[in-house]
């Protein structure tokens, strides 16, 4: 299921495990790169013990709420010799505040990574952590060409060169120009349920991984697909049979026309109902596909059924809407889903995601998130969420807990 995939507890384990802290100096003998200056402020040079980056330049997409996303993450470094208590947080864009996070309300987009404490939004010393951003604006002509970024700071004590509470302005970026990927679904027939999808933070967007010597997110806006019964149910009886999950064995097709670069089809399936164990990072996708889509794109499908991609091969060309292999549940998964995300390079953990608009679809209804987790974990009926503004959409992306029909072929 979508929280089993590169669930949020092994994430925080493998970047725990990882040297990327920077290590603690003295906030008395830092000083500001020119870099780091010119970003901070125009006027004169402050010490500024937090700094930030941005993973990735935001990609615009439009989401089935008829609002376009900025979708992207802020990495933050404490390089002071004090704790630093992240007091709130703000996005503008061309004079907007387009994000205010403040206190508790930062806390869920919030996440500490390395050694040092994991809870609340404090960094120690030397320690490293991430902030999730999604900001949104009404239309692609609300777009502002970049964004900045302004962090409140506490610190414990006041020295002589930084006081006990700062505001740093931190990390502008100009927002990526280049179109959403504009694509076919790669499944047929209704109820389909996006379990992990954009733009909260659930699982995959919380697989920010140290890969190959720096941070990436190939899974920021990466879906895992379950199928719903009539009743509004993921499986019947019991759950660690596959039989048990009615969707299993769904054809998942080519959502563009492209190349085959990579296959592999000879992974077992796993047992409903837990996590696998002992996986190595290459077999966390299962048996999958990459396709090269055009235009440094690539997309992938994941978790297929052993033997139902032997007709695919490297270097073969498809078209969309060709069968690329069956749902199945092989890799690092709980359950029978369909993971598919767009990336930014061949490689589905060496790579950043990049967004995605199916061409149609119709929104169904949007579920609760704690009957979802009812329906993942006790077989119970999902519960439609009232108000939900659905009907048919074109070019936009669904959003986590969104319940679709994609059109057959």
């Amino acid at each position: 299921m979508g929280r089993s995939r590169f669930p949020v507890s092994l994430v925080l384990a493998v970047v725990a495990g990882t040297a990327i802290a920077c290590s603690a100096a003295d906030t008395q003998q830092a000083e500001p790169t020119s870099s780091t200056a010119a970003a901070v402020s125009s006027g004169p040079a402050v010490l500024t013990p937090v700094v930030a980056d941005v993973v990735a330049a935001p990609i615009p997409v439009t989401g089935s709420d008829g609002l376009v996303h900025l979708v992207y993450e802020l990495r933050l470094t404490n390089t002071g010799s004090q704790p630093a208590t992240i007091t709130s947080f703000q996005v503008t864009g061309d004079g907007r505040t387009l994000v205010d996070l403040r206190g508790d309300a930062l806390t869920p987009w919030f996440q500490a990574l390395g050694g040092g404490p994991k809870t609340g939004t404090v960094l120690a010393p030397g320690q490293q952590g991430v902030v999730w951003i999604d900001a949104t604006v009404n239309s692609p002509d609300d777009v502002p060409g970049s964004l900045g970024h302004v962090l409140t700071v506490d610190f414990p004590r006041a020295t002589s060169l930084v006081p006990a509470q700062l505001t740093e302005n931190v990390a502008n970026t100009a927002v990526d120009t280049r179109d959403a990927v504009r694509i076919r679904s790669p499944l047929d027939g209704p109820r389909w349920l996006d379990g992990t999808g954009c733009c909260t933070v659930t699982s995959h967007r919380a697989a920010v991984l140290p890969i190959n010597g720096e941070m990436l997110a190939a899974e920021r806006f990466a879906i895992d697909f379950v199928q719903l019964d009539e009743q509004g149910r993921i499986y019947v009886g019991d759950k660690t049979q596959l039989s048990s999950y009615r969707y299993y064995g769904a054809p998942v097709r080519a959502v563009s026309d492209g190349k085959v670069i990579a296959v592999v089809g000879d992974l077992p399936e796993a047992v409903p109902g837990a996590n696998p164990e002992g996986l190595t990072l290459p077999e966390y996708g299962g048996n999958h596909i990459v396709q090269d889509i055009g235009n440094g794109r690539y997309a992938f499908y994941a978790h297929l059924q052993p033997g139902s991609v032997d007709d695919i091969s490297v270097g073969q060309d498809l078209r969309a809407g060709d069968q690329v292999g069956l749902l199945g549940n092989s890799g690092n998964t709980d359950a029978p889903h369909l993971h598919f995300h767009v990336m930014d390079g061949p490689d589905f953990l060496a790579a950043n995601g990049i967004p995605f608009e199916f061409d149609t679809f119709q929104l169904d209804a949007r579920v609760s998130g704690d009957s979802f987790e009812s329906a993942a974990t006790a077989g119970a009926p999902v519960v439609e969420e009232p108000g939900t503004q659905t009907g048919e959409r074109s070019d936009e992306m669904p959003l986590y807990l969104d319940m679709v029909t994609f059109p057959g072929t």
